[in-house]
């Protein structure tokens, strides 16, 4: 066991786990952040998706030991009350159905606007293309992101 001291959310977190123990299993069941999603375990659907340092990355395969200094940004940390442009575009256009994916759906729109505020709908087709929706909510996903770019 080693630890590590993670800034999550804009708040340091301190841990003392194994150094290859994924970054979903620290921040799901060490730090109890519910809204990160456990999906294939392969780093091929993107449930598990989270920002660090504003890119989106694969959490169900990242070891916490490649963090180091850099920002975690989970699904809790968007915002405060659920007012993000994202978060708000997602309700607008009712994007969810099952609501699985979401969360990881949701990371890497914030990561994609984050580089690209003003995306052309085939950029967000081929941005979001990683981040699988077994309900087929991708017409919606686009929207809600056209929608959000509008608030960059």
């Amino acid at each position: 066991m080693e630890k590590f001291t993670l800034i999550i959310n804009g708040k340091k977190q301190q841990v003392e786990v194994e150094p290859d123990m994924p970054l979903l299993w620290v921040l799901r069941d060490i730090l109890s952040l519910k809204g990160t999603k456990y999906g294939c375990g392969q780093a091929l659907c993107g449930a598990c998706t989270v920002l660090l340092d504003d890119e989106a990355i694969r959490s169900c395969t990242f070891p916490v030991s490649e963090v180091g200094s850099q920002k975690i940004t989970t699904v809790e940390g968007l915002s405060k009350d659920a007012n993000h442009p994202i978060q708000k575009a997602w309700v607008e256009h009712v994007v969810p159905q099952c609501g699985y994916c979401q969360t990881g759906q949701i990371m890497n729109a914030a990561a994609l606007l984050k580089r690209n505020p003003k995306p052309s709908e085939a950029e967000i087709e081929s941005a979001m293309a990683g981040n699988l929706c077994r309900c087929g909510t991708y017409n919606r996903i686009k929207e809600a992101i056209l929608t959000a770019s509008k608030s960059y």
